[in-house]
């Protein structure tokens, strides 16, 4: 099955996909493991930094390494900010490609949005762009970003109907990030189910980390059917290679001291898969 199919799928069973970002190795392996385990489609997300660090055309191949052994394992693109960028990966044969240019006007997200689903369906490449802004950092937050907005129904209408995007990122009281207080703003579940009805494509909800998994369904149920995760990933890996080097001061092989990081977010990961998928 195409991604587009397994999306197509989660929306009529009402669960949603899990998308988690990597930056190494190890990110991708815990991703792989636990989809292959729960038997689950999977997204794996790489941001502009991320893909650079890892390779484009490299992440690229260690996922279609996994594919061709039959594993629904798909390669998103995820926060790209230029058409240059957009290029890149979809001709390098990337699942799907995420145009962020939300911090942008309406008119300019609006014009740049429907030059990249111009180039990309034309390589059958899923296109998703963002409108209204969450912020921009998987990281650690004292405060909600600045310029934090909701989208409006009206606007999402507009922006879907003139861009012809396969996937819409809406702006409902998510952020990017997590808060160091653990008090996540509230996702507003009304609006979901309002910009559902009105764009009558798939929803993706981004920076999902931190959320509780009450907050969670009731937005799968609102119409969300792709979730991202990776700030909480950064979080797990960060506490398990602490950990693991203050337990083994003297070890030096990598492949022993990372592995207790691998399992922290390969139990991240399962949770998140579960909840999703009403596990």
């Amino acid at each position: 099955m195409l991604l587009r199919e397994h999306i197509a799928l989660a929306v009529e069973k009402k669960t949603a996909l899990g998308h988690f970002n990597i930056s190494n190795l190890e990110g991708f392996w815990a991703v792989v493991n636990v989809a292959k385990n729960l038997n689950l489609p999977v997204i794996i997300g790489v941001s502009e930094g991320e893909r650079d660090f890892l390779g484009i055309k490299q992440i690229k191949a260690l996922v279609d390494s996994v594919k061709a052994e039959g594993l629904p394992v798909f390669l998103n693109a995820d926060h790209t900010y230029s058409l240059e960028r957009i290029k890149e990966v979809v001709d390098a044969g990337y699942d799907s490609v995420i145009i962020d240019e939300a911090e942008k006007s309406f008119e300019e997200n609006l014009r740049i949005t429907k030059e990249a689903v111009a180039y990309a369906k034309a390589k059958e490449v899923l296109v998703e762009a963002e409108l209204g802004f969450i912020g921009k950092s998987s990281k650690l937050l004292d405060e909600i970003p600045e310029g934090v907005s909701k989208t409006t129904v009206e606007e999402a209408r507009k922006f879907v109907e003139e861009t012809g995007i396969d996937l819409f990122a809406p702006a409902v009281g998510n952020v990017h990030g997590m808060l160091k207080s653990g008090l996540e703003p509230k996702l507003d579940i009304e609006l979901i189910k309002q910009i559902k009805e009105a764009v009558r494509i798939p929803l993706v909800l981004h920076g999902a980390s931190g959320n509780s998994d009450e907050e969670i369904k009731e937005a799968i149920s609102a119409g969300i059917s792709i979730i991202h995760i990776n700030t909480e990933l950064r979080v797990a890996y960060r506490k398990g290679l602490i950990k693991s080097l203050q337990d083994n001061p003297d070890e030096i092989a990598p492949y022993k001291y990372l592995r207790p990081a691998l399992k922290e977010m390969e139990s991240v990961i399962e949770k998140k898969l579960k909840l999703f998928n009403n596990l």
